[in-house]
């Protein structure tokens, strides 16, 4: 595709937002700056991923997506990536394995939707994402309950940073969560879709 690796330097917090983006929208961007702000993180990466082995239809294509990210999200500290497709990595896990070992002493963040980390016991490798890097969990309306009742709440609920101690999530050890509340934004790139606001 061309794109650049990002680069990063031994000691920085870069967290980690992966998703098809199809297409991202400013919901993605709200949650990407609160993120910022809570977590203690010098930068975060949209890793635009090549699709999710989850969802039975293929996205729009890679660079379609790339373009839309860069258009809804302009901050100097986050960078636009495909770095899956650099890494040839296809699930989270392989590809926090592969970010690690490619850039030693550089702390990376998972973030995710509180949707995700009610199905999170599903995704391959689940726990082995858990134990390798702090994940930031940010609730999205309707979300909360079914969140902190998964089986990954509960499994690792004594690991859990206090929201108000948010901050300590960039330097913690994993493993490590931290569940937010940020006001969300009622838009999905679903709804996008089906309103017909976008087309592969």
């Amino acid at each position: 595709m061309g794109y650049p690796f990002p680069y990063v330097a031994p000691g920085q917090v870069i967290g980690l937002l992966g998703g098809s983006f199809d297409p991202a929208h400013e919901g993605h961007a709200h949650i990407t700056r609160e993120a910022l702000k809570r977590f203690g993180l010098d930068r975060i990466w949209w890793m635009v991923s090549p699709g999710n082995p989850l969802k039975a239809h293929g996205p729009a294509p890679l660079a379609q997506r790339m373009e839309r990210a860069r258009q809804v999200m302009q901050h100097p500290r986050v960078d636009i990536t495909d770095v899956e497709v650099q890494l040839g990595t296809r699930f989270t896990a392989q590809t926090i394995a592969a970010l690690r070992g490619r850039s030693p002493g550089v702390r990376f963040v998972w973030l995710m939707g509180a949707d995700n980390l009610a199905q999170l016991h599903h995704w391959q490798d689940w726990q082995q994402i858990v134990e390798t890097v702090p994940i930031g969990v940010m609730a999205r309306p309707g979300q909360r309950i079914s969140a902190r009742m998964s089986r990954a709440a509960a499994l690792y609920a004594k690991y859990r940073i206090p929201a108000r101690q948010s901050q300590l999530l960039g330097h913690a050890d994993a493993p490590a969560w931290c569940f937010v509340n940020v006001p969300m934004m009622n838009v999905s790139s679903s709804a996008i879709r089906a309103a017909g606001k976008w087309s592969s």
